[in-house]
């Protein structure tokens, strides 16, 4: 059995006017085309936060040939390259 709730949504002036649009171009109404709007955001989002992070490739390139906490020596073989 489904249950409908019913309420007000304050919305921007103009994006009320493009729902509107919508529903009669589509010859639907305002509830359903709202309706879709807002599953449609809301799969959106679950989609961006279960997206993976790219896992970015790492090469060995063996051990430094300066020490990197020494910032005079390091200063030095920026300057000699």
């Amino acid at each position: 059995m489904l249950f409908h709730m019913r309420t007000t949504l304050v919305l921007e002036d103009a994006l009320f006017r493009e729902l509107k649009k919508r529903a009669a171009k589509e010859r639907r109404t305002l509830t359903d085309v709202t309706q879709e709007a807002l599953r449609l955001g809301l799969e959106r989002r679950d989609v961006a936060r279960r997206r993976r992070r790219a896992k970015l490739p790492s090469f060995a390139m063996g051990r430094p040939l300066v020490d990197l906490a020494d910032w005079d020596r390091l200063q030095e073989a920026f300057d000699e390259r």
